[in-house]
């Protein structure tokens, strides 16, 4: 079993960064591909970026591309999402998940937290 627990949400104005973090707890952190997702009322659930058991190689979905950075750090066991100019159709409850497969597809994903709110004022 693996916890996650997200944080770092808020409210934002356009433009504006924020940084989520993603505490994990349980089993080994190196072994686990790590993830973001985000969900909009309304919408259906959608990935925003990947970052690997190694942490060189990363993923990022093509509406935050060059704006959203994912790091991990293995002293911490925490996985972030550093989001830069920020627009309104960002906001949305952001999901932090873990995999111990390839981490492509949602599906794969095994373990998630329970969410951070982000919202961004235009």
């Amino acid at each position: 079993q693996v916890q996650l627990v997200e944080s770092g949400g808020g409210l934002v104005q356009a433009g504006g960064s924020l940084r989520l973090s993603c505490a994990a707890s349980g089993r080994t952190f190196s072994n686990y591909v790590m993830g973001w997702f985000r969900q909009a009322p309304g919408k259906e659930r959608e990935f925003v970026a990947a970052i690997s058991r190694s942490g060189s190689g990363t993923r990022y979905a093509n509406s935050v591309k060059g704006r959203f950075t994912i790091s991990r750090d293995y002293a911490k066991n925490t996985v972030y999402l550093q989001m830069n100019s920020l627009k309104p159709e960002d906001t949305a409850v952001y999901y932090c998940a873990a995999t111990w497969s390839r981490g492509i597809l949602e599906d794969e994903y095994h373990y998630w937290g329970q969410g951070t709110q982000v919202t961004v004022s235009s």
